[in-house]
């Protein structure tokens, strides 16, 4: 939807005498579709909508967010951010100014070939309604489901100095889950694991036969999973698949390399992090194969964007090259407070919550093998697809996480299938074991759509890719 509201003309209601004004309008709607045993559960439209005025005022920002969208209503909300700013500015330990706040200008617009209108709800429903059927592939499944929520968002930026930012994003999250059971015996296979699937792009994702073949193999999975032995336990490799080396990725990466954690202001609520300040630049994270990307141009993955939402431009930057820390997950604000160099991540969940680091597009770059290289190199190990469960500390140190699907890998091939497929370890260690890197074959692009963090709590989408990856000496066990 293109709003009717004028920001622009919005920016001149504002009469505190603040040294910088910034107003980011934000329309955004839900439409939700889901089929659950049979039965439609989810199938509406919901939608919000309204403006956060941000000052700068005596070197503190100040924010008020309303859905009144007249010059009455910004010039009420601008006097109570600068009421907030100022009672800031008598308490502060660091003073900003307005190159917090670089002046830019552009637009963007999610690639798509079909719009939301394009496939119709009744359509959408018979696609989700097939393959749930798809899905019961026995009377064994007990329980199915497939869902699809399309999101569109249009944002707007304008700025005192001169920034005027428009950008349209069409998004959805989609997933589907079988679980079969044969007495207290329950296998749950799903199609990307807890977070399903993310992307930015349009309806042309909604091939039906690929949805249903896909569905038709996950039900099938579920019932597999029912007679496999448990994995084994002990100190051996693993070849993790992208869908679980997403959250990999998410928890011992992307949240311990945000500057404001790491500066502490997330460590009365969403925790700290092991890395330092002073690690940029001298941390071997991981091995010589591990390069990670902060990537918002990555077409159809789920947070990409020209501009975050302090009007700073993105562009895609090395966070680990060849294993090394060299850059952080900081905006604009924790740049000037750190002195690291850091990248477009100063983002918010919508018109009412002031921007704070975030991740967004975190990925893993691809190597040179490929999927049947990685597995020749195993003597004996397991592979592993989909993430059920997961635990981290608080700083993003000790981890174990639980897969729904593995396979046992023995003398270089994957032999039989193993359920409850379980590892554990500590971030650098873990990465440091990485020892080889599927290439861009072997390459899935996913995503979350929500990643907590901030007081008042912000729930965000972030995008992950990876390729299939091989890690050795590990710590793996079977189990619930």
């Amino acid at each position: 939807m293109k709003s009717d509201i004028d920001i622009k003309q919005l920016l001149s209601a504002v009469d505190v005498p603040a040294q910088w004004v910034g107003l980011r309008e934000v329309y955004e709607a839900h439409t939700p579709r889901m089929i659950r045993d049979g039965v439609p559960v989810a199938n509406g439209r919901a939608f919000t909508h309204g403006i956060m005025v941000e000052v700068l005022v005596n070197g503190q920002f100040g924010y008020y967010g309303t859905p009144n969208m007249t010059p009455k209503g910004i010039s009420s909300a601008a006097k109570k951010a600068y009421q907030q700013a100022d009672i800031a500015s008598r308490h502060a330990n660091f003073q900003f100014d307005e190159s917090a706040r670089p002046s830019h200008t552009g637009s963007y617009v999610s690639p798509f070939l079909k719009d939301r209108e394009s496939l119709s709800a009744g359509k959408l429903n018979k696609i989700l309604l097939e393959a749930y059927n798809a899905l019961k592939v026995s009377d064994k499944i007990a329980s199915a489901s497939s869902l699809c929520q399309v999101i569109e968002t249009s944002f707007s930026f304008v700025s005192s100095n001169g920034s005027d930012i428009n950008q349209d994003f069409l998004m959805f999250e989609f997933d589907l889950s079988a679980t079969a059971a044969d007495g207290t015996n329950q296998q749950t296979r799903t199609f990307g694991g807890m977070r399903g699937t993310c992307r930015q792009m349009g309806m042309e994702y909604f091939d039906k036969y690929e949805i249903l073949a896909n569905a038709n193999r996950i039900g099938e999975q579920a019932i597999e999973l029912l007679s496999a032995d448990d994995c084994p336990t002990g100190e051996m490799d693993a070849v993790i698949a992208p869908d679980q080396m997403m959250l990999q990725i998410h928890e011992s990466i992307g949240h311990a390399l945000e500057v404001d954690r790491i500066l502490g202001d997330e460590r009365n609520y969403a925790g700290w992090s092991f890395v330092k300040l002073e690690d940029f630049g001298k941390l071997q994270y991981g091995s010589k194969h591990m390069n990670i990307t902060f990537d918002p141009t990555l077409e159809s993955e789920f947070a990409s964007y020209a501009f975050d939402d302090g009007g700073l431009k993105a562009t895609k930057e090395y966070l680990i090259k060849d294993g090394l820390l060299v850059r952080g997950l900081g905006g604009q604000e924790s740049q000037i407070r750190s002195g690291l160099d850091g990248v477009a991540n100063f983002r918010a969940s919508s018109w009412n919550r002031a921007p704070i680091d975030r991740m967004a597009n975190i990925n893993l770059e691809p190597g040179e093998s490929s999927f049947e290289d990685l597995i020749s190199q195993v003597e004996y190990g397991v592979y592993m697809e989909s993430n059920k469960s997961w635990s981290i500390d608080d700083y993003r140190n000790k981890f174990q996480f639980g897969c729904e699907y593995g396979k046992l890998i023995e003398n270089g091939k994957m032999t039989k299938t193993v359920k409850n497929p379980n590892y554990r370890g500590i971030s650098n260690p873990f990465w440091r074991s990485l020892k080889g890197v599927g290439n861009e074959d072997t390459f899935g692009i996913y995503g979350t759509p929500n990643c907590g963090k901030g007081e008042p709590n912000q729930v965000i989408r972030v995008g992950h890719a990876s390729p299939t990856c091989l890690f050795e000496n590990i710590q793996i066990f079977g189990g619930v």
